[in-house]
């Protein structure tokens, strides 16, 4: 049998503590048909794939939802129900995703010094952040909703 390196990462976490913490966390309340494990798995096969769309990931996931079945996603997320979720569905669920990876691994990794990063890592935020056009000149794409 032909285990994926993605297949790998997501035996180590479980379907079974994602659940634990959306029930802490209530993420799964007006999700609209896809649980925070579905999200869970989608945004880190966004990741891995380097996807730079929404449709970029939804094609992706829908191509490799046969390999996903495994794993319990019974049909890739539809573009509109991922940028509801993304909007809609708290942050906290996946800091605590993972700090509960963390505390799990880190024995592992003072062991093997070598995997802990030498550097600091940074995260970026996609948020949109509306510009004022009189102010920012080249922001042409978008005349209609900036600021004058």
């Amino acid at each position: 049998m032909n285990i994926t390196l993605f297949a790998q990462i997501f035996q180590k976490f479980g379907k079974d503590s994602c659940s634990r913490l959306a029930e802490a966390h209530q993420s799964n309340k007006h999700s609209k048909g896809n649980n925070a494990w579905t999200h869970f798995v989608t945004m880190v096969f966004c990741q891995f794939s380097k996807s730079n769309s929404l449709n970029e990931i939804c094609n992706g996931m829908r191509a490799a939802t046969g390999d996903l079945s495994h794993l319990g996603l019974s049909r890739a997320m539809n573009k509109s129900s991922l940028a509801y979720n993304n909007q809609h569905r708290s942050w906290k669920i996946f800091e605590a995703m993972y700090y509960h990876l963390h505390n799990k691994f880190e024995p592992t990794l003072k062991k093997n010094r070598i995997l802990l990063p030498k550097r600091k890592i940074y995260l970026l935020d996609s948020t949109t952040i509306d510009l004022c056009l009189s102010l920012f000149n080249w922001a042409h794409f978008r005349k209609k909703k900036g600021a004058t």
